[in-house]
């Protein structure tokens, strides 16, 4: 199968930075350029329209841009494609595609037509809704702050939880009035998880979640990873403090928010150690679908078993799972036959509910 490299990208980063014992002077080290924010080498440049007018229009697809705000004063860029290639308009439920690290919607539209996801779904009567998280080329606006400011880029996947997805949730029932399915990949199914494990209001907008290499427990991840990394082109920048936080994960094998330091913590939570996750918290019959692989890097075979574990009660007519032999972690997204293997089952679950 294709694609493992930008999860061998992430799950490498993150292990360096999990062995540097100060993450302060030692990072800067490490990525000297600009501490707070970590660059790809070419990075993408597709702003605003450009991801309708490069990768959806051509193709034949009616494309519109939409932001939307967010609590802590982030604008996010969404697009919008309302009508499969035939023009015939969705008859169906919205749907929310949300990527992972290092990437942002353009990732789902690079393969074939066939074999796109967000095409799929649209030439199928879904109106389709592709979000792109804080910090990636069409959501790098700020209220107050420049990309230019540390401060910018003072989030990790917490925050990506906390506010973008429920700014990306709101902004499409709003649009439409209508409840909607959710599609996450890599972190955009860790966004997912922390959410709907917590008080999560706009689960109620919700009709069921799909989540393609469900990143939670990050424990099984091995240094000897380190030897089989070279260097690889990533398509978008994320934050040095959200790699910083998957490394954290690594260390402890646990769902935390960030860990500062003693002192800093009790400020930020009033105890000395970051409030754990409790995924066992995610509403029983809310509809979950996870595919997971055995050649992911990034989505461990046995964490997810951890994750399996801890929802275990979870009513068994709402919760749907793939295991697949050969798929690493970008095949989700654009594997040579993910269509068959992945997407035709998830639309079935989705039919469903």
């Amino acid at each position: 199968m294709v694609g493992g490299a930008i999860g061998l990208v992430v799950v490498a980063v993150a292990l360096i930075i999990s062995n540097i014992p100060s993450e302060t002077a030692a990072i800067r080290d490490v990525f000297p350029h600009k501490p707070a924010m970590v660059s790809p080498p070419q990075a993408s440049t597709l702003a605003d329209n450009d991801i309708c007018k490069t990768l959806v229009e051509p193709q034949g697809y009616t494309c519109q841009h939409y932001q939307v705000t967010t609590e802590d004063g982030y604008t996010l860029g969404m697009q919008r494609i309302p009508a499969g290639r035939s023009g015939k308009k969705a008859n169906k439920p919205p749907v929310l595609v949300q990527h992972g690290v290092l990437a942002d919607a353009a990732l789902y539209l690079v393969s074939s037509p066939e074999q796109c996801l967000p095409f799929i779904l649209a030439d199928n009567g879904y109106d389709v809704w592709l979000s792109n998280a804080r910090g990636t080329a069409c959501s790098r606006t700020h209220t107050s702050l420049s990309p230019n400011d540390e401060k910018f880029w003072d989030w990790s996947w917490v925050e990506l939880g906390t506010y973008d997805l429920p700014a990306f949730i709101e902004g499409v029932h709003n649009q439409t009035g209508k409840k909607l399915h959710y599609v996450g990949h890599s972190l955009g199914t860790l966004m997912a998880l922390s959410a709907f494990s917590t008080d999560f209001k706009q689960i109620d907008m919700i009709r069921s979640a799909t989540l393609l290499s469900p990143i939670a427990y990050m424990n099984q991840i091995g240094s000897t990873l380190l030897k089989e990394i070279t260097v690889f082109s990533l398509a978008e920048p994320t934050s040095m403090k959200n790699l910083v936080h998957l490394s954290q994960m690594i260390r402890t094998g646990t769902i935390r928010k960030y860990d500062y330091n003693t002192s800093e913590n009790m400020k930020q939570y009033n105890q000395a150690t970051p409030p754990a996750y409790d995924m066992s918290k995610i509403p029983k019959d809310f509809p979950l679908f996870m595919s997971y692989g055995k050649n992911d890097y990034l989505s461990d075979v046995k964490d997810v078993e951890v994750l399996l574990e801890t929802i275990k009660d979870h009513d068994k007519d709402k919760l749907a799972v793939q295991y697949l032999e050969n798929y690493a972690h970008m095949d989700f997204v654009m594997g040579n036959n993910t269509r068959q293997a992945v997407f035709e089952p998830l639309m079935a679950f989705i039919a469903q509910h």
